[in-house]
């Protein structure tokens, strides 16, 4: 009886350092993100794999977008995935610079329009201390052992939804994926030419 009691202990706190870990990292960012240092922002972000995620939502959306009107094929999937991805990382570059990275987070919009598309009604990072993780827990999803989602909008609902994506590198856990409302990256494919 005691091994059983140990090992659910070890359990509980293995899952509270996880979970701890993860929020601790979270709370710098958003603290970052509230004094608007984009330096340490930065160093809280994992760029290529924050880049990577946002092309990837934007190609989907352009998918989505093409194919209401017509049958995509799988050559022309391919060939989208392929183009597409370099205009989307084009795109995505200009969003990522540490300037564009903390209004985004900070204020939930990217209003120059000449460097990168214009983001509007995304919420603030720095609105997470008004939530209560620890009561809120629903809004943590676990992905993987080194990828957790946190929904920092108030909505559930896919098409309203803003999630962001922390990965575990090494002790630290860094800003690695912004999951953008649906409606959003509709307005980012319709900015998009289409073919």
């Amino acid at each position: 009886m005691r091994w059983f009691l140990g090992i659910v202990v070890a359990a509980a706190v293995t899952i509270a350092v996880y979970y701890g870990s993860a929020l601790y990292g979270l709370s710098h960012l958003a603290a970052a993100t509230r004094d608007g240092d984009g330096a340490a922002i930065v160093a809280r972000t994992d760029l290529p794999r924050l880049g990577r995620s946002l092309s990837e939502q934007i190609v989907d959306a352009y998918l989505k977008r093409v194919s209401a009107n017509r049958r995509v094929g799988t050559m022309e999937r391919m060939l989208v995935g392929g183009y597409g991805a370099t205009v989307a990382d084009a795109l995505v570059s200009k969003m990522l610079t540490p300037e564009n990275l903390t209004e985004l987070l900070k204020a939930g919009r990217l209003a120059d329009a000449k460097t990168a598309p214009a983001l509007t009604g995304l919420p603030s990072l720095a609105d997470l201390q008004k939530i209560n993780l620890l009561t809120q827990f629903g809004r943590v999803r676990y992905i993987n052992p080194v990828k957790l989602s946190i929904r920092v909008s108030k909505s559930a609902d896919p098409e309203e939804a803003t999630s962001i994506v922390l990965h575990r590198s090494s002790l630290t856990w860094k800003l690695a994926g912004i999951d953008l409302p649906r409606k959003v990256l509709r307005e980012i494919a319709a900015s998009l030419p289409a073919r």
